[in-house]
């Protein structure tokens, strides 16, 4: 039975892709900061889908909670998904510069370290997958939230590249606005965004396994958002990042 290693796990897409997982018979090790709402997840899959649940309490934007999550990942995980981050309400020089630094910790340090902490087992048992999750606002200009998502999905396409070895797929996913707790914990106005923008959060997990089944190195899911994004390479920087502040606001 495969094992599959989930940051940011019991809630959003971290949830649903722990709901997937069970679903095809993996083992889940499931890694959240609230260890009493990490435990009902663990019983609640146990129950739905008999399969193994493992709790990992810990903190990625400490270094005892990214060396906890290293060291269970170097005993071997066949499936690691990178999703645990967060967002600011605030503009770019608003938010306190703590806060700026812990999302860089969650969103870039956390997936290098435990990237670099599951290959080599997957190295030596010839194949494993990393998932990392960026976001649609890597391929824009919106402060420290969609410079960190792009610092994900360039690591994730080098290191898909580099890694030297086909049977080990690494995969950026990049969705656009998903119905999750993201936006509420954030406390970020969402009342703007036409319906027809939001995903599913099940949906998102759906296309990001077939894709990569196949072997992309980016998921984009959403007929929608792969125009966006298609389009978005067609207009110069400048003219996104006017346009970026404005949405933002």
């Amino acid at each position: 039975m495969p094992t599959a290693l989930i940051t940011g796990a019991t809630s959003g897409l971290g949830a649903a892709f722990a709901r997937r997982l069970a679903a095809d018979a993996y083992s889940l090790v499931l890694v959240s900061r609230d260890e009493l709402r990490l435990a009902q997840v663990a019983d609640q899959l146990k129950l739905r889908y008999g399969v193994s649940v493992e709790v990992l309490p810990a903190d990625l934007a400490t270094d005892d909670g990214l060396a906890r999550v290293e060291s269970r990942l170097r005993d071997g995980v066949d499936l690691l998904v990178n999703n645990a981050g967060f967002g600011h309400p605030g503009r770019f020089p608003e938010v306190p510069v703590e806060e700026e630094v812990r999302m860089l910790k969650v969103h870039c340090e956390a997936v290098l370290r435990l990237t670099l902490a599951v290959l080599p087992g997957m190295k030596e048992r010839d194949g494993g997958a990393v998932i990392n999750v960026s976001s649609m606002a890597a391929f824009y200009t919106r402060g420290t939230y969609s410079a960190s998502k792009a610092w994900v999905l360039n690591f994730s396409e080098s290191a898909a590249s580099e890694v030297g070895n086909p049977r080990i797929k690494i995969m950026a996913l990049c969705p656009g606005f998903v119905r999750t707790e993201f936006h509420q914990r954030a406390a970020m106005d969402t009342s703007g965004i036409p319906g027809f923008l939001w995903l599913k959060a099940d949906a998102v997990v759906r296309a990001a396994m077939r894709d990569l089944a196949v072997g992309k190195r980016v998921s984009i899911p959403g007929l929608r958002y792969k125009a966006i994004v298609a389009l978005s390479r067609l207009i110069p920087r400048s003219v996104q990042a006017r346009v970026s502040a404005r949405i933002g606001r």
